[in-house]
């Protein structure tokens, strides 16, 4: 089984809506006995709680439903766990990379490493911003 974490601040904004993402594109092609996919925060304050309404009601909106997610925060078991951690952004990253074991480091990655066509490095953190912040990181 190949699995992937995504990881943001909180898990509520960018790592659920790209776990439901990930996890709709990966049941559409058939292959959830070969991949399996979850998200968690480099931090805890939302800890058992649901991703952000926004992210939820955006999400929705195109077909994705994230409400049965609740946020946990990284645990040093995941470093072995997961095949992929992918990171937000550069301070996730920088903060994974302080606490993974050497051995793992290979498994570490920045999510938009996966589409450097866009010229974007960090998914921009859609929580304090107006506007279409949610419908961009989607």
């Amino acid at each position: 089984m190949f699995r992937v974490l995504f990881v943001c601040t909180g898990n509520i904004c960018r790592s659920p809506t790209a776990e439901g993402v990930f996890q709709n594109l990966v049941q559409s092609r058939g292959l959830t006995d070969r991949i399996a996919t979850d998200s968690a925060g480099t931090g805890s304050w939302h800890a058992g709680g649901p991703p952000d309404p926004r992210s939820q009601e955006t999400a929705k909106n195109r077909g994705i439903d994230i409400s049965h997610q609740h946020a946990r925060s990284v645990r040093p078991n995941d470093f072995e766990y997961f095949s992929l951690i992918l990171a937000m952004d550069s301070g996730h990253y920088r903060s994974l990379s302080a606490r993974c074991p050497a051995p793992c480091a290979d498994r570490l990655r920045l999510f938009m490493d996966y589409a450097p066509e866009t010229g974007i490095t960090d998914v921009p953190d859609p929580y304090y911003g107006a506007g279409n912040g949610f419908a961009r990181v989607f």
